[in-house]
């Protein structure tokens, strides 16, 4: 689990193996099976997982039934709900896998601590929060100006590796749309 870790710190700082021993002992490993949650409805959210295999998904469940899919995280991503965690209110979405997965958790508070004795990790989560407001933001703008189509491309486009794994229903759920709707745009293209 661990080296999923230093491969993606290496690929993003220039992090040495002395600041990942610290980084290591600010981390709790988890293993969930496919279908098990990380994070219920109603609990409150008390950590950051980093996707060290498998893939996991952040959802809520209108009051009709039906889900609402709003991240998928793969192997290397960051899953969690941030609202949650910053206001301490029960969530209103649940996580969870959808292949067995290896997590590495992380409490806010060890986050803060860990940032502040390593400085690369600190740069790291800057960098982070700044590209993840941009992607909400770029998400925000395909949903209210991008046609069916073109949303599904931008997805294929953005996230090839999650297209192959996610059962289609899924996906049409992130994207706001029926799955009879993403069957028939497939089919088109």
């Amino acid at each position: 689990m661990y080296q999923t870790l230093y491969k993606y710190l290496k690929e993003k700082t220039d992090i040495g193996e002395r600041d990942f021993e610290i980084v290591k002992t600010y981390f709790i490993p988890k293993k969930l099976r496919k279908k098990q949650y990380l994070l219920q409805e109603g609990d409150i959210c008390d950590h950051f997982a980093f996707v060290s295999k498998g893939i996991l998904r952040l959802y809520s469940i209108d009051p009709k039934g039906s889900e609402n899919i709003i991240q998928f995280a793969p192997e290397e991503w960051w899953i969690s709900d941030r609202e949650s965690i910053v206001s301490r209110n029960p969530s209103k979405y649940n996580i969870d896998a959808l292949e067995d997965s290896e997590l590495l958790l992380i409490t806010p508070k060890n986050h803060r601590e860990l940032a502040s004795r390593v400085k690369v990790f600190d740069e790291l989560q800057e960098n982070l929060n700044q590209r993840h407001i941009a992607a909400h933001q770029k998400r925000i703008h395909a949903a209210i100006s991008y046609s069916a189509e073109e949303k599904y491309l931008e997805f294929v486009d953005t996230y090839p590796q999650i297209v192959s794994r996610v059962p289609q229903h899924m996906i049409a759920s992130y994207l706001g749309m029926s799955p009879e709707t993403l069957s028939r745009i497939r089919s088109r293209i």
